[in-house]
């Protein structure tokens, strides 16, 4: 059975503003902390084995975490900070479904994860991207593109979403562009 809902503008601004408030209060936390607390998160959803329509988007963060964990990869700066403050929401006790709630207390979370997910679809399609390129290549021959590869990458990771934000600013009902980011 497929359940659907849409978010209301009202609904939008609350996962907004969920996320700036844990991301204000991430600021004081070290990078590990953000990343272990996204881990243990998905441990705890895994653990407690809730509705496949929660653990499956829960699971998803494995690749946020990885993306930052993977040294030849080498997420730095803004791009880096992104996915940073993504997972901070997961992090955050406060959320607007405890989670100790039987069944839905990770509802709220599924949903973040989505958002985050849609909202940084371009890093993810460029570390994926890479994944595969480093996947398929010999080991010599990886070595050597490896750098140049991860440069091309995540600079076109940079410019669709530079792309994204400009038809975003110019039109509201751009087809197949979201109306809603994060940032």
């Amino acid at each position: 059975m497929r359940v659907t809902f849409d978010l209301s503008e009202k609904d939008l601004r609350y996962f907004r503003s969920a996320l700036q408030k844990a991301r204000k209060s991430a600021k004081s936390y070290d990078e590990s902390v953000i990343i272990e607390g996204a881990r243990e998160l998905v441990k705890e959803v895994g653990a407690e084995r809730p509705p496949d329509f929660i653990g499956v988007r829960i699971a998803k963060l494995h690749e946020l975490i990885a993306m930052l964990e993977d040294d030849e990869w080498r997420l730095t700066g803004q791009d880096r900070a992104r996915v940073l403050n993504a997972l901070a929401y997961f992090v955050d006790p406060d959320d607007l479904i405890p989670d100790k709630v039987p069944g839905i207390g990770y509802l709220d979370d599924a949903i973040m994860v989505e958002l985050v997910l849609q909202e940084l679809r371009h890093e993810i399609e460029a570390y994926d991207d890479f994944c595969e390129f480093r996947k398929t290549r010999p080991k010599k021959a990886v070595q050597k593109g490896l750098e140049s590869r991860r440069v091309q990458l995540q600079s076109r990771m940079r410019r669709r979403r530079r792309r994204d934000r400009g038809a975003r600013s110019g039109s509201r009902t751009t087809p197949g562009k979201s109306p809603f980011s994060l940032w």
